[in-house]
């Protein structure tokens, strides 16, 4: 199987648009949700770094996009704001909806020739689970297959392997879930 070196940023991504796909949302929702999902995480790293000024943890972002209602989805750990648009739901960052297609673009630079296996191994995994189940562990699992990289302000922006193996074994034997 396939090891590749690749940041951990894209990896996540991808990983929380495979499992937003599999707890029912639409490829573009779940495209825009990998996206947000990946920047809060990467902002509470500079955060804990010292590269990001800290914000109130307690509440989510108060920025929301000129005139549009919206409202908080909470998905892997993190409150997404999200916005009602003509195409669908969307997850915000920095006050606007984030483009489906800018996160596609992204993931296809990022993984390259990789992306089709990368995302087999992770929508092997999201089966793997129950949604209920996959709902609960989607962080976790993903701490357990991402890229190792230096600790700290030494791992800030560096590559690591990715493993599609481990992915798949994180899958165990099972090729779907016991529930739906």
């Amino acid at each position: 199987m396939t090891k590749f070196e690749i940041n951990r940023a894209p990896v996540l991504t991808l990983w929380a648009c495979v499992v937003a796909e599999r707890l029912g949302h639409s490829h573009d929702t779940a495209l825009t949700l990998g996206k947000a999902i990946a920047g809060k995480v990467a902002h509470s790293k500079a955060q804990t770094i010292g590269l990001a000024k800290r914000q109130n943890r307690r509440t989510p972002s108060k920025q929301k996009p000129a005139g549009e209602k919206t409202r908080f989805l909470a998905f892997m750990g993190r409150h997404c704001t999200m916005v009602e648009t003509a195409s669908g739901p969307r997850a915000v960052s920095e006050g606007r909806p984030i483009a489906p297609k800018e996160a596609e673009a992204y993931l296809e630079e990022k993984f390259g020739a990789h992306l089709h296996a990368a995302r087999e191994a992770m929508e092997k995994l999201a089966l793997s689970r129950s949604t209920a189940q996959l709902s609960r562990e989607a962080f976790g699992l993903y701490r357990k297959f991402r890229p190792s990289i230096p600790a700290g302000a030494a791992g800030w922006a560096k590559e690591g392997v990715l493993d599609l193996e481990r992915i798949v074994r994180l899958a165990g034997p099972k090729s779907g879930p016991e529930h739906g």
